[in-house]
């Protein structure tokens, strides 16, 4: 099973305790879970200790107990998760398990992410307009992202979930060079 495949069960089950057991908590652990998986990958030294198969499993586990302890008032189930994580070897999950955490709590919440590019920059209320049309077609509340990228000449590419919705100008260029060259044949 890859790495993704197990975030992905250990992120589901950490939804849905939190979800029993404290369903208003489930932004907080999204924020310390992030910052979690942050702690464990972002130092570099901490990182190489922890990714390291020669060091024993009960040094990792102190070294997570420890950093828990520091952290303060974690959640009792990111708690949990972390010394089971530690102790099962797999606290290097992290990142994936974050993320996977996050696109269940956003499938949970009805929110959906998008990315728009266009060829100039847009004006925030012409993000915020976009956005507001793609809610009510989509019934969710969309969080975009946006890029810049010249290239595409103009018009608008924007991309919900795997769908995406080509208006770009050389888009429109190469269908009318295609429909050319059928034409021609």
């Amino acid at each position: 099973m890859t790495s993704g495949a197990v975030a992905g069960r250990y992120a589901r089950a950490l939804f849905d305790v939190v979800l029993k057991e404290a369903p208003r908590d489930l932004d907080a652990v999204d924020a310390q879970i992030h910052d979690l998986a942050s702690l464990f990958t972002g130092n570099a030294a901490l990182a190489a200790v922890m990714g390291n198969p020669a060091v024993p499993v009960t040094k990792k586990v102190a070294i997570t107990n420890a950093l828990l302890e520091r952290a303060g008032s974690l959640a009792v189930p990111v708690a949990k998760l972390a010394r089971m994580l530690a102790e099962r070897d797999r606290l290097m999950i992290l990142p994936d398990l974050a993320r996977a955490y996050r696109d269940r709590l956003m499938d949970h919440q009805q929110v959906i992410r998008g990315d728009v590019t266009t060829a100039s920059a847009l004006a925030p209320e012409t993000v915020t307009a976009l956005a507001a049309g793609l809610e009510r077609a989509t019934g969710r509340k969309v969080v975009l992202e946006t890029r810049v990228d010249p290239s595409i000449i103009g018009g608008v590419v924007t991309r919900l979930g795997s769908t995406v919705y080509d208006g770009s100008v050389t888009t429109q260029l190469e269908k009318l060079k295609q429909s050319l060259i059928e034409a021609g044949q």
